[in-house]
């Protein structure tokens, strides 16, 4: 990879290559952009095949995360790390005090969380030496566990899906099928049952789809059979790139609105979906309330605030959809258009703000 001509495509602002023998660590910080605010974005740990493909992987979650943040309204850029290990062997206090350093280093560009691999145990250690970590225990003033917000917002967010595919809101007597019930998509699933809406759903794990069963009435089948059930609305919240050559011809929904992360497996299947008239809400606008809610403990955690700010994910969808119908094109590339012309506005804006600077010192000087 031609790094330099990588970031310069992409307009990536830093990387930092963080090393420490002691302790093993090998970790890459990536910062795209921080026009918005600093950037925020969590930090994976994971048995990556090659140091390129952890580099790879470090750039592309940290340009998500710009998207994410911008589309969902926070004042913060994005930014990703990685650190390279087996995450149930190779973790020590050492390697996330001396990750923490790093961080400090930065004074303030970057912000961690916790993500794949690491957990709110890492997430307090890192806090010894630096306080931009977010996602720390409850002790030191975090939200705790993300999963029940997360499910809110795309909760919210499939109301405003629902609303533009059948004219109305509500989901009061919706048939919605449920791909995966875990921790978010069990808060998920609570929520619709209150609202009165009808659950199908599947999961590798019988116990979770026992308890969705046993409480909210909901009805099982195998994981195979999900795409092609009769239902209103398909909500992905296992596993990504679900939505592909093998299921699309099999999706009945006239909305996809789920938690699962990266659900087009190739931008094109966004594309068909598009085409055969599905609403579909872009993923990473529908789930932002985990990031949205540990982003509130930077102002000092206070839950009203932060759900009030997740519940605006229905305007966000909402606004997706009115620039995919303004500009003819699928909502895929809407959300991105929609987190783009935010970043410009405020890049414009603080161009404006430098050119006035310079001009009141010029005349001052004459």
């Amino acid at each position: 990879m031609e790094i330099f001509k990588y970031m310069e495509t992409y307009d990536y602002e830093q990387m930092v290559i963080c090393q420490d023998k002691q302790s093993g660590l090998k970790a890459i910080i990536v910062i795209h952009d921080t026009t918005l605010g600093p950037a925020l974005g969590g930090t994976r740990m994971w048995t990556y095949k090659s140091e390129e493909d952890a580099l790879e992987d470090a750039l592309r979650l940290a340009r998500g995360m710009t998207y994410k943040n911008a589309a969902a309204g926070l004042n913060l850029g994005g930014g990703k790390t990685v650190i390279i290990g087996d995450p149930k062997k190779d973790k020590n206090e050492e390697m996330f005090r001396a990750f923490g350093r790093y961080i400090q280093g930065l004074n303030g560009r970057y912000i961690t969380a916790e993500d794949v691999g690491t957990t709110v145990e890492d997430m307090d250690i890192i806090y010894q030496e630096t306080p931009f970590v977010t996602g720390v225990s409850p002790a030191f003033g975090s939200s705790g566990n993300p999963s029940p917000v997360t499910a809110y917002g795309v909760y919210r967010g499939m109301k405003a899906a629902a609303n533009e595919a059948f004219g109305t809101d509500s989901l009061e007597g919706k048939t919605i099928a449920v791909q995966g019930v875990g921790h978010v998509a069990y808060n998920l699933c609570r929520h619709l049952h209150e609202e009165g809406a009808q659950l199908i759903v599947t999961d590798i794990n019988k116990e979770a789809v026992d308890r969705v069963v046993g409480e909210f009435g909901a009805t099982a089948v195998d994981p195979d059979e999900i795409y092609g059930v009769e239902c209103d609305i398909f909500a992905p919240c296992a596993l990504g790139a679900i939505i592909n050559d093998q299921t699309i011809g099999q999706i009945k929904a006239k909305v996809i609105a789920g938690a699962a992360n990266n659900q087009l497996r190739e931008t094109r299947h966004g594309d068909a979906i598009h085409e055969m008239g599905i609403v579909y809400a872009p993923d990473y606008v529908i789930n932002a309330g985990g990031v949205i809610n540990v982003a509130d403990e930077l102002n000092g955690y206070n839950r009203d605030r932060a759900m009030k700010k997740v519940e605006t994910i229905y305007d966000n969808i909402a606004r997706v959809i009115e620039i995919s119908k303004r500009d003819h094109i699928p909502t895929y590339l809407a959300a991105d258009r929609l987190a783009e012309e935010r970043i410009e506005r405020m890049r414009n804006s603080r161009s404006q703000f430098l050119l006035n600077e310079r001009h009141i010192l010029s005349s001052r000087t004459r």
